[in-house]
């Protein structure tokens, strides 16, 4: 087999996951496959090159993008120059549309193929964006069924694989083993809580779902609460915030999956991990808030109804979403509160999780984009 070189852009904690994974399978296909590029330590971790390593470059919002221009622009031309002396045989990118279709841009001018995987949410906001990824886009490889009808209609080249989670959402422990390690009682009733990836976010969310948690309590009695925690993030961020809070939840690092296998119920942030939740088919209430000029932003370009993936999904609104001055420890109480005391809206909202899983399509979503990767490479 032929020695391939391709440069691999991924900007965030879950596209290096992604990103990984899509390596693995490609280098299956073709072990000559040469990969380099801005990523994170799973990318590494499968063999790539990292020229600008991702960690402690999250950043959310738009208005928090701008403050940090300069640091993206000197990633940007480091990696761009990097198209002229290395000449890689294609760039994949992989979501993080801010910078990627910027840098799609820059690879097509220089005559380089471009494969996107893991699409910019165009049916979300940003319509017009389609143009641009018609221009500068050889390859769509897309995890969602109406994205490729998207594409399709618009004349761009595309594959439709599924959903990478559908690989990855299965916990490693038995739920006895979770239960013992994080000293919760086995007939109690379980909250998850998952305030987030970011520091940020676990600064907006954190606190009104503490708060939250103590009404909660006060109803049901034999609730408990753990939280699931980022291991790479200082882990002051959550003490500070636990330190005033009356409630002391267990907690367990880097094991989402087995926090949401022994819940009842998880109050999450708004994002990948609420399709998590869903695969897992454990009902939820969706909470996002965001700096006040983001939100006001953000509410004049979505188009949709709803923002949480597992509703979008769906086709309407299955699990409760609270979004920015809706996050109040009332309203996350009395939502919560809804489902655990209702066998029936917990029914209704499992029945509905099953459908969405269903949608997501079939395990082996990562080895279906390598080989759609590969065969665009070599017709």
């Amino acid at each position: 087999m032929k020695k391939i070189k391709l440069m691999v852009i991924a900007g965030e904690t879950s596209g290096d996951l992604q990103a990984a994974n899509l390596i693995k399978s490609l280098k299956s296909i073709n072990p000559h496959i040469e990969i380099f590029g801005m990523g994170g330590k799973k990318m590494a971790a499968e063999g790539a090159e990292i020229i600008y390593d991702i960690t402690g470059l999250a950043v959310v919002g738009f208005f928090e993008i701008l403050k940090h221009l300069a640091t993206f622009k000197k990633i940007f031309e480091k990696l761009a120059g990097l198209l002229k002396t290395r000449k890689p045989d294609a760039v994949i990118l992989i979501d993080y549309p801010g910078f990627n279709l910027r840098f799609a841009k820059a690879a097509k001018e220089k005559n380089i193929p471009v494969i996107y995987y893991i699409s910019p949410q165009i049916w979300a906001w940003g319509e017009q964006r389609i143009h641009e990824i018609k221009k500068y886009v050889d390859k769509m490889v897309v995890i969602f069924g109406f994205e490729e009808t998207l594409y399709k209609e618009a004349g761009v080249k595309v594959s439709f694989v599924g959903h990478p989670f559908l690989d990855i959402v299965k916990p490693l422990w038995k739920k006895e083993e979770t239960i013992r390690t994080c000293h919760l009682k086995h007939d109690s009733i379980k909250i998850a809580l998952m305030p987030g990836s970011r520091k940020k976010e676990i600064e907006k969310h954190l606190p009104a779902m503490l708060e939250a948690c103590e009404m909660i309590q006060k109803r049901i009695p034999n609730s408990e609460f753990i939280i699931s925690k980022i291991k790479e993030l200082d882990q002051r961020i959550y003490n500070k915030i636990i330190r005033r809070s009356k409630i002391k939840p267990h907690s367990l690092e880097n094991r989402p999956y087995e926090v949401m296998d022994i819940a009842d119920l998880v109050i999450v942030s708004s994002g990948s991990a609420t399709l998590e939740v869903a695969i897992m088919g454990k009902p939820m209430v969706i909470v996002y808030k965001t700096s006040f000029l983001t939100w006001l932003l953000a509410k004049n370009l979505i188009k949709i109804p709803d923002i949480g993936l597992v509703n979008i999904v769906a086709g309407q609104r299955i699990v409760p979403e609270l979004v920015q001055f809706k996050v109040t420890l009332k309203n996350i109480a009395k939502e919560s509160i809804d489902i655990l005391t209702s066998h029936k809206k917990i029914h209704e909202i499992k029945e509905h999780l099953r459908k969405v899983k269903a949608e997501l399509g079939e395990q082996g979503a990562s080895s279906r984009a390598a080989h759609a990767i590969y065969k665009f490479l070599n017709p």
